[in-house]
């Protein structure tokens, strides 16, 4: 599955198993390519790690240091 993020209004160009975890993610401008079988479990895993992701002030707070430091 290829990612690549797109320009301010492009919004979501992607199939419908990905382009509903992307949505739900909260994920407005991203351009989507399935490289590979089109299986749906194989399609949909890799933007759900999304999900997993954190921010810069999450992680700022989890190493006891402050956003300007890292």
């Amino acid at each position: 599955m290829l990612l690549k993020p797109a320009p301010e209004g492009t919004g979501v160009i992607a199939g419908g198993a990905v382009r509903a975890v992307m949505t739900s993610v909260g994920v407005q401008n991203v351009l989507t390519k399935s490289l590979g079988s089109p299986n749906p479990h194989n399609v949909v895993k890799p933007p759900s790690r999304f999900v997993q992701l954190r921010d810069r002030a999450e992680v700022a707070t989890m190493r006891g240091k402050s956003v300007e430091e890292l």
